[in-house]
């Protein structure tokens, strides 16, 4: 390295100690404040993606970047015939910009020079941290977080706002997991998560942390083989799943035995895609799913008489429960709805590339509980899961190859 190269690394911090700060904060963050992970992460990319330009690495994006900035790109134009015109091209600027930054940043950490230690320290850290936190507060009737917030009493959005803090645990735990150094260690983890995810009421996560864990195992037994089944699997799901969730659920099932939020998802699905297929090769523009039209109209009797739901009317009619409240808890639903089929094969080439560079447990797993959580809880676009989602591929990065470089010398 020329002396002025090293004055202008010295600049910036090494891109590895940069995500090993976001890793130490976020899971505490998520805690007291889950949409503080955005400003986080976009600080912590700015940070990777400057030490890296720095360092004269770059602007060489990996493939998945190139995919994720054509999808916010077909995003932005469907402004052209969008619903909401100015949002889908706010949307479409603000994702494909930290799909930019995350490509830079993956260049970054990609350099000969980068300390792996830190990111392998504070993963694991920062999610115990995490996760105790969130125990102790959903354990405590969300003391902690009533005291943060200056409430002397109980407040219903105390009841359910860990559910982002769960989420965070939950795709990050098979990485952790991954890289501790013996058996008693990995199960240790574990179980600290699991229980501390299962004391809440979170659905999404529960599912997401079984799903990450199951994908682990089944890595750890079989290895590769299981993309060979993986990759076309979830390439099937993005490309068939509304078509065929749709024709089920045309058959008007019965999801009385389903608890309130749940069977009211179904009925948020069976709405947006009766919507999709009014607009099934463009979509209604990106981030469209909060003002398609009729989605603020509350749930009918009709409706629910048509799934069953008639012993579920008064929880329904409490909630004020919408056709469609601002997303639609399944991201491959939300892609179709909103960028149509076109949308929907840029995302399933992005998720293929993702997951056959899952070639091992932590990495393979880490999808897994992703892809689980996305398709049951948020929006696609949501600013701090998408950041989340970001630094999570980041770190699988970073995690399974410095992890070999660095437990040779212990």
């Amino acid at each position: 390295m020329q002396p002025c190269q090293a004055a202008q690394v010295s600049r910036f911090p090494s891109p590895s100690l940069s995500l090993a700060c976001f890793l130490a904060l976020a899971p505490v963050l998520a805690v007291f404040q889950f949409r503080g992970i955005a400003p986080l992460g976009t600080v912590a990319l700015l940070a990777m993606a400057a030490g890296g330009l720095a360092a004269g690495r770059g602007p060489k994006l990996p493939l998945a970047a190139w995919l994720a900035l054509a999808l916010c790109g077909w995003g932005l134009l469907s402004a052209l015939w969008a619903v909401d015109p100015g949002r889908s091209a706010l949307e479409g600027a603000r994702i494909g910009a930290l799909a930019l930054l995350g490509g830079l940043a993956a260049t970054a950490l990609g350099g000969p020079q980068e300390t792996p230690r830190p990111v392998l320290r504070w993963l694991t850290l920062g999610l115990v941290a995490g996760t105790l936190l969130m125990f102790a507060d959903q354990t405590s009737f969300h003391t902690l977080r009533a005291l943060v917030r200056g409430l002397r009493h109980w407040d219903l959005t105390l009841g359910y706002g860990l559910k982002p803090a769960a989420s965070v645990v939950a795709v990050l735990l098979p990485l952790a997991v991954f890289v501790q150094p013996g058996a008693r260690r990995k199960i240790a983890l574990t179980l600290m998560a699991v229980v501390a995810i299962f004391s809440m009421p979170a659905q999404a996560a529960k599912i997401g942390v079984l799903a990450g864990m199951a994908g682990y195992v089944a890595f750890a037994l079989l290895g590769t083989r299981v993309l060979r089944l993986a990759v076309p699997l979830v390439v099937a799901l993005v490309l068939l799943l509304p078509l065929g969730l749709g024709a089920l659920l045309a058959t008007g099932p019965d999801v009385n035995w389903m608890q309130g939020s749940a069977a009211h998802r179904v009925l948020i699905w069976d709405f947006a895609i009766q919507r999709m297929l009014e607009h099934p090769l463009l979509g209604w523009g990106m981030e469209a799913a909060r003002a398609i039209p009729g989605g603020e109209l509350q749930v009918s009797a009709e409706q629910l008489a048509r799934f069953h739901l008639e012993p579920q009317a008064a929880w329904f009619a409490e909630v004020r429960a919408q056709r469609l409240p601002l997303h639609t808890h399944n991201f491959i639903i939300q892609i179709w709805l909103e960028l149509g089929a076109v949308g929907a094969a840029l995302t399933a080439a992005l998720l293929a590339v993702l997951l056959r560079a899952a070639d091992h447990p932590g990495r393979f797993g880490a999808f897994c509980a992703a892809f689980a959580v996305a398709n049951l809880s948020y929006g696609a676009w949501q600013g701090w899961w998408v950041a989340l989602l970001v630094l999570l591929a980041l770190t699988a990065q970073a995690v399974v190859t410095q992890a070999v470089a660095v437990r040779p010398a212990r």
